[in-house]
């Protein structure tokens, strides 16, 4: 592994294929001056500053930020069990990265074995971390707490499956779905985030750009809510009759959180504050800012009107996209792709979904999973030098192209293998994945939590 590769990576594994530095500085060949400096290497208290303010921000756009987002989208009667399958996902997410999440992503061996598609057990209940403990950032010489990462990366696993809770909202069983959660959880992102952003990975090795979770975040979980929707069947009152949000004010506050929070969700992903990580935060910037007008322009000549959420739900496709290509876009190429992403996903909400007659109640799959996919593979041309782009040593853009499509190909299989085989499980565990009819036509928030959001 190459030092300057090295600065540039997409969020590496610290705990594996970058703990290593003395190792890493012989293999690059470097002077003896700077292999010291490796040996040498010292805590970066402002780079550990900005990782704990793009932590914070992150959780932030979950709660409160994707919980009003959702909240909003969903009718009166189901807005308390949506705000409270988003902080219930949350928590237990925590508990159980700390408890073998992170070690099953992040740690094992290098080679050998199932280390191309999953860790071990060797960090359970983050045994051997510690605040002395120590994860590599991308500058040689520079290192962070280990605990900074595991905590930066817990988020990421929590507004993941959080996610989720979109698409199968207003009438799943509160316990199913936490069930369906915690196995989705285990077999589906953990081993697709080691494949990814772990050094033994297998898409890691393959050289696959995903610099902030487009394929582990947003095709992960936008491909479960398609196949959960799916196996979970469609409202009652679907294409029967209007199903129109009832509070467009809280969703709109939780957009602009959504984009809040995404700032350290991508320029955070440079694990340390430089240059690069100022472009990916100007691309966080700009790449929404397009996506928002290319939908609303879009939804005015195919619809006749230009609307909020149509306009809100722009800036999150855009958002997604650029994910994956925050630190390899440069300025122009953000805008570029998050127009597109824009148009795109106002045709997969208005045109896809209504042909194929699927309830993806709140369009997880056509913003996330569609916008994931145009960014994964955006992300090959983007990252061209010619367009501006930052790519890693050795890139060409067929060969990437070709890669992101591969990468983009095993995390849709995957995530929709794992989501069908968990859902059909917990179906038989709980009798039904469904709540019974007079519970959703009563509303989930007195059905399941006994309580109402108005009175």
């Amino acid at each position: 592994m190459n030092i300057k590769r090295l600065s540039l990576l997409p969020i590496s594994l610290a705990a594996t294929a970058l703990s290593n530095l003395p190792a890493i500085a012989q293999e690059a060949e470097a002077p003896a001056e700077e292999v010291v400096e490796a040996v040498t290497a010292v805590i970066d208290k402002g780079d550990t500053a900005w990782m704990l303010v793009a932590t914070m921000v992150v959780i932030l756009m979950t709660l409160p930020g994707l919980a009003l987002f959702y909240g909003g989208l969903v009718r009166a009667k189901n807005v308390l069990s949506v705000l409270t399958q988003v902080f219930a996902a949350f928590a237990m997410i925590a508990l159980l990265w700390v408890a073998y999440g992170y070690s099953l992503a992040f740690a094992g061996p290098t080679e050998g074995g199932l280390s191309s598609f999953v860790g071990d057990f060797s960090k359970f209940f983050l045994v051997g971390v510690t605040p002395d403990s120590r994860a590599a950032t991308f500058s040689a010489g520079f290192e962070l707490p280990e605990l900074v990462f595991v905590i930066f990366q817990l988020t990421f696993a929590a507004i993941t499956c959080a996610l989720i809770v979109g698409a199968i909202a207003e009438r799943m069983k509160f316990g199913a779905l936490m069930a369906f959660l915690a196995i989705w959880f285990t077999f589906s992102y953990v081993p697709i985030a080691h494949m990814v952003w772990a050094g033994p990975g297998l898409l890691f090795g393959m050289g696959a750009y995903d610099f902030a979770g487009g394929t582990v975040v947003h095709i992960n979980s936008g491909v479960a809510g398609l196949v959960a929707a799916l196996m979970l069947g469609a409202r009652r009152d679907y294409m029967k009759e209007p199903i129109a949000p009832h509070n467009l004010s809280l969703t709109f506050i939780g957009a602009c959180l959504l984009w809040v929070g995404w700032f350290g969700f991508n320029a955070g992903s440079n694990l340390e504050a430089n240059g690069l990580t100022a472009q990916a935060f100007l691309n966080t910037i700009t790449a929404p800012a397009a996506a928002a007008l290319a939908w609303a322009i879009g939804e005015r000549v195919a619809r006749g009107h230009a609307s909020a959420l149509g306009i809100v739900s722009g800036a999150v496709a855009g958002l997604v996209a650029i994910t994956p290509a925050a630190g390899f876009a440069g300025t122009g190429g953000a805008i570029v792709l998050g127009a597109v992403a824009g148009f795109v996903c106002l045709w997969s909400v208005v045109t896809l979904k209504p042909m194929l007659k699927y309830d993806d109640s709140l369009d997880v799959f056509g913003i996330h999973g569609v916008g994931g996919i145009v960014g994964a593979i955006g992300t090959a041309i983007v990252a061209n030098p010619a367009f501006g782009g930052y790519p890693l040593d050795g890139y060409t853009m067929g060969g990437q192209l070709v890669t992101q499509i591969i990468a983009v190909v095993i995390a849709v299989v995957w995530s929709a293998v794992v989501t069908a085989v968990a859902l059909t499980i917990v179906r038989v565990l709980f009798s039904g994945l469904r709540v019974p009819d007079a519970a959703e036509t009563d509303g989930l928030d007195l059905a399941t939590h006994g309580e109402r959001a108005y009175n």
